[in-house]
């Protein structure tokens, strides 16, 4: 097998471009001519056999050889630059870089407190949140993108474990002057006759929550439908109408104004939990993060209502 010949300032080169969609910005970012950049990619394509990027007079994307490859390529360099920080720095344990998946709900209500801890014991391990829905996390965990994830759990999936941190129940959420706002022991049936928003079907809050009216033969009329958590709470916010949403999702401050009550008969739950690759060991800084993230959901669980 032939070697493939290339420098580390060629795999950034690809990353700059790709990211910044401009070979003139790339070459501005990484101080190269724009010749000199472009002489990297063709010596980067040349070493990969194939092409990695289409070019016209307005934009520059990647082909499907540049998708695949990417991923790969983007790893190798995030790992050489941890490692390289973990060898300049001394007296310091498992320096470098951890990259964590998370369903942004779970992110916003135990991340600060636990980083802030996990700070005080690795301060020079730089720790990058990816905020995903949760299939996006399953396949960053899966693709090696991120060493471990916060999120829902996965279909049958043998690259993939999933190991149950919290149950995480749904609810009303609605502004303080709403008709429902102060009525207590709600149940699925006072929602009758309310113009209710929901996120989009793709999403994983969606379908556990549907799934589990459906299994009660309970049938909800949606009037607005939006893709992310975040623009559900803002619909709420201006009066267009209530929400269902997990209780976790509604604790960051985009709900403060808002006021989250549980639905009972039934109490539909969504789980949340730890997506790891089994045949990938984790670093021991990402072993701690993990352990410090394990108590602080388990001690939420267990903490009274």
């Amino acid at each position: 097998m032939a070697a493939i010949n290339f420098e580390l300032l060629d795999l950034r080169a690809l990353i700059a471009v790709s990211d910044m969609r401009s070979f003139y910005r790339a070459a501005e970012q990484l101080a190269l001519s724009q010749p000199a950049l472009s002489r990297r990619i063709q010596k980067l394509e040349q070493a990969v056999g194939a092409v990695l990027f289409e070019r016209s007079s307005r934009n520059v994307r990647l082909t499907p050889a540049g998708q695949q490859v990417l991923p790969l390529l983007r790893r190798m360099v995030e790992e050489i630059d941890g490692s390289l920080i973990g060898s300049m720095a001394s007296g310091e344990q498992g320096a470098g870089r951890i990259t964590v998946a998370s369903v942004p709900s779970a992110a916003v209500r135990f991340m600060p407190q636990v980083l802030k801890r996990f700070g005080e014991e690795y301060r020079k391990v730089r720790v990058r949140i990816l905020d995903l829905s949760a299939n996006e996390c399953a396949e960053a965990v899966r693709t090696g993108d991120a060493e471990f994830g916060l999120s829902l759990p996965v279909a049958s999936d043998a690259d993939l474990s999933f190991e149950p941190l919290i149950d995480d129940p749904y609810g009303l959420i609605c502004r303080r002057d709403h008709p429902l706002a102060d009525r207590e022991g709600l149940g699925w049936a006072d929602l009758e006759g309310h113009r209710l928003v929901t996120v989009h079907r793709a999403s994983g809050n969606r379908t556990t929550l549907e799934a589990g009216l459906a299994a009660e033969g309970i049938h909800l009329q949606w009037f607005y439908e939006v893709t992310r958590l975040t623009s559900a709470l803002a619909l709420v916010d201006g009066g267009l109408g209530p929400s269902v949403l997990p209780r976790l999702a509604c604790e960051g401050p985009d709900a403060r104004d808002l006021i989250w009550k549980p639905l009972q008969d039934p109490t539909i739950v969504r789980t949340i939990g730890l997506l790891r690759r089994p045949a990938a060991p984790i670093s021991p800084a990402a072993a701690r993060l993990v352990a410090l993230l394990t108590q602080a959901w388990r001690e939420a669980a267990a903490a009274p209502a």
